[in-house]
C-alpha cells in the first residue's frame, strides 16, 4: 500500500474524515481527539445512531434490555462535549474522489462536498437479503439497527405469537431464543446441517439440543423459498414443501461489506471487503479502513474474509488512528483469530481461531482432540460438563482453534484459549499454564491443561486417537472394544463391539487378540478417559491400537444414536 502521511501545522489543523459510526469508526474518532487536540474530527453516519450496541439488539427485542435508549452508548452531543467531535447522523456517503480528497455527501437537504486530510472508511456491512419472492413482506425485518429492533420489539408487544427466524448463526439464534423466552412459538430456520455453522457438527449438538428444550422448531439443511403475505399472519414456505406461519419474520442470513461507493471509487477490494494493510492503509493515499467492510487476514489460514466482530473492529480503529497521527511509531493491526461467544438458554458455546473445514481449505494438516470434563471440581455441588475441542498443527503442535459449549467455565477456557493462540503457543505449552484453582472454581488439572496433557500426548505418539468421521472404515476393518461397564453398555453400544470393561482388560488380553485376529484394535469409551488407559496397556502389549477422540459422547454428538445397537435382555442371557 502506498503511504502518504498528514501533518498538523500551525496555520492549519488537520482534517480528519470518518465514514460510519459504531465500533470501528467512533474508536478510530476518539483515539485521534486524545492524540490532537487541534485537528478537526467530522464524523458521517447515515443512520440516526452513531454509537449504538449492536450485539444487545436481540436483547431488546426479547424484552431483557427494556429500553431501547439503553442501547446508545453515546449520542452526537455527548461525544462533542466529551471529545469536541462534530458528528453529523443523516449524512449518507455517494461519492469519493481519492485525487482530489473529497466526498460526496447525501443529506434531506441534497448533496454537498466535504474535503478531507485524512479519510477512516467504517462503512460496516449491509444485511443479506436473498433473491426469496416475499421478503419484501412487511413482517420481514432484519436485525441491523436500533430501528430494527425496535419494531421487533413492537411487534411482540402488540401480540404476535409466532416467529419465523431464517438463519441458525449468532443472531438469529440469540433473535430466536430471546423470542421463545418471551412466550412465542419460534421457528429457526437454517441451510446448514447445524445452528451456529462455524461450530463443528460435534460441538453443535447440543446447541442444537437446547434450542429444541427452549420449545424453539429447529429446522436444519433446508432455506426459504417463499414468503406468502396474509392479511392476518405470513407463511413461510421452506424449499422442503413445510409451510410455517408466522406474525414476525426475522431475516439473519449474514452480510456483506457495504462498499459499492468506494469500490467505484478505485478503492482495491476483493469480494466487496476492502483490502488493507497491516495499518489498515487502503489502496488511495490518505484513506484508512476499518471495521466489518474489511477484508482481514486471518491469524491462523491466512485466508482473507470480512470479521464482523465489535473488538478487532475497536481495536483497528484505535491503531488506524495511531497511524493517521504517530507515523512511524503505530503498532500493525493485529489479524483476528474471531474469538466468538454467544449464549444460547442454559448453555454457552464459544470459539476462537479455525475450525476444520477453514483448515482443510488452507491445506494445514492437523490434529484433534475431545474431552468432556467438568467446569469445577466433581466433588463440588454444582458441577456440569464442558465440552472442550482443539486442533493442533501436525508435527509441532501450534494451536490452530478452539470449541467449547456448556453451562459454566466456557468463557474462562475460551479466553485463555484465545489468549494462547494469539501468543503463539503450543499444544504442549497449556500443560505449564499456572491457572486459578478453588474447588468451585476449577480443578487443580484444569480442563484447559488437560487438553494439553491429551495434545501432547497425540503428538508424541503416547496416545493415538480414532475420530467419528472414521466409524464406517472402523467398522469394517476392526476390532471394536468397547471398555465401558455392562450397564453402560447395554444402555447403548456399536454394533459387533465386544465388550471389556478396563478394569478386567489385563486379565482378558488373550480374549481380544482372539477375537482381534490379527486386526486392529479400535477402543472407545464414555469420553476418551478409561479408553486411554486401555490404549496404553494395549500398545505395549503389541496392539495395533487406538482409542476413539472424545468417546461415545463425542460420537453420538457426531452421528447421532442411531448408530448404536442396544442390548436386550436375552443377548444379556446368552
Amino acid at each position: 500500500m502506498e503511504t502518504t502521511r498528514n501533518t498538523t501545522t500551525e496555520s492549519e489543523p488537520m482534517r480528519i474524515v470518518v465514514v460510519g459510526g459504531v465500533a470501528g469508526g467512533m474508536s478510530a474518532a476518539a483515539r485521534a481527539r486524545r492524540l490532537d487536540e487541534r485537528a478537526e474530527i467530522i464524523v458521517l453516519e447515515r443512520g440516526a445512531h452513531v454509537s449504538f450496541a449492536n450485539c444487545g439488539l436481540p436483547y431488546h427485542v426479547g424484552g431483557e434490555i427494556e429500553d431501547a435508549s439503553e442501547l446508545l452508548l453515546r449520542t452526537p452531543e455527548s461525544l462533542r462535549a466529551a471529545l469536541n467531535l462534530d458528528v453529523r447522523t443523516g449524512h449518507d456517503v455517494i461519492g469519493l474522489d481519492t485525487e482530489a480528497k473529497t466526498l460526496t455527501v447525501r443529506t434531506d437537504a441534497g448533496t454537498e462536498p466535504l474535503r478531507y486530510d485524512a479519510l477512516v472508511l467504517s462503512p460496516g456491512a449491509r444485511a443479506v437479503v436473498p433473491p426469496v419472492p416475499g421478503l419484501d413482506s412487511a413482517r420481514v425485518r432484519t436485525l441491523r439497527t436500533v430501528e430494527d429492533a425496535v419494531a421487533l420489539r413492537r411487534s411482540a408487544d402488540l401480540g404476535a405469537e409466532k416467529a419465523v427466524v431464517i438463519g441458525a448463526g449468532f443472531i438469529g439464534v440469540e433473535t430466536a431464543e430471546t423470542l421463545a423466552n418471551r412466550g412465542l412459538s419460534v421457528s429457526l430456520v437454517e441451510l446448514a446441517p447445524h445452528p451456529l455453522p462455524p461450530l463443528e457438527t460435534e460441538m453443535a449438538q447440543p446447541v442444537a439440543a437446547e434450542l429444541r428444550r427452549l420449545g424453539i422448531d429447529l429446522r436444519t439443511g433446508t432455506a426459504a423459498a417463499e414468503v406468502r403475505p396474509g392479511p392476518d399472519h405470513d407463511v413461510v414456505v421452506l424449499n422442503d414443501g413445510t409451510a410455517i406461519e408466522a406474525d414476525m419474520i426475522v431475516l439473519s442470513v449474514g452480510v456483506r461489506p457495504d462498499t459499492e461507493a468506494f469500490e467505484r471509487a478505485g478503492i482495491a477490494c476483493e469480494r466487496g471487503a476492502i483490502i488493507t494493510d497491516e495499518h489498515g492503509r487502503t489502496s488511495a493515499p490518505g484513506v484508512w479502513a476499518v471495521g466489518d467492510a474489511v477484508a482481514s487476514r486471518d491469524a491462523v489460514t491466512g485466508a482473507r474474509r470480512p470479521v464482523a466482530l465489535a473488538g478487532p473492529a475497536n481495536r483497528a480503529g484505535r491503531l488506524v488512528a495511531d497511524d493517521i497521527l504517530r507515523p512511524g511509531s503505530a503498532r500493525p493491526i493485529p489479524r483476528p483469530v474471531g474469538t466468538t461467544i454467544v449464549r444460547v438458554g442454559d448453555l454457552t458455546a464459544a470459539f476462537t481461531g479455525a475450525n476444520r473445514a477453514s483448515l482443510e481449505d488452507a491445506g494445514i494438516g492437523f490434529h484433534t482432540v475431545h474431552l468432556h470434563p467438568k467446569d469445577h471440581a466433581d466433588y463440588f455441588p454444582g458441577a456440569e460438563t464442558l465440552h472442550l475441542l482443539l486442533h493442533f498443527r501436525e508435527g509441532d503442535g501450534l494451536l490452530l482453534g478452539a470449541q467449547a459449549v456448556g453451562r459454566e467455565g466456557v468463557d474462562k477456557r475460551i479466553d485463555v484459549l484465545a489468549t494462547a493462540l494469539r501468543a503463539g503457543m503450543g499444544v504442549a505449552d497449556l500443560i505449564d499454564l499456572d491457572m486459578a484453582y478453588a474447588p468451585p472454581y476449577g480443578h487443580a488439572k484444569d480442563p484447559v491443561n488437560l487438553a494439553g496433557m491429551i495434545g501432547a500426548d497425540v503428538l508424541d505418539g503416547t496416545l493415538r486417537s480414532w475420530h467419528a468421521e472414521e466409524l464406517d472404515r472402523v467398522l469394517a476393518e476392526a476390532l471394536v472394544l468397547d471398555v465401558r461397564t455392562r450397564s453402560e453398555y447395554d444402555e447403548g453400544h456399536l454394533p459387533g463391539s465386544m465388550l471389556v470393561p478396563h478394569v478386567e482388560l489385563r486379565e482378558r488380553l488373550d480374549e481380544v487378540r482372539a477375537a482381534a485376529a490379527g486386526r486392529p484394535v479400535r477402543v472407545l469409551c464414555a469420553s476418551g478417559v478409561r479408553s486411554n488407559l486401555a490404549h496404553r496397556l494395549l500398545a505395549q502389549e503389541g496392539f495395533d491400537s487406538a482409542s476413539l477422540s472424545g468417546g461415545m459422547r463425542t460420537l453420538r454428538a457426531a452421528l447421532g444414536d442411531g448408530v448404536l445397537s442396544r442390548s436386550t435382555l436375552a443377548e444379556r442371557r446368552g
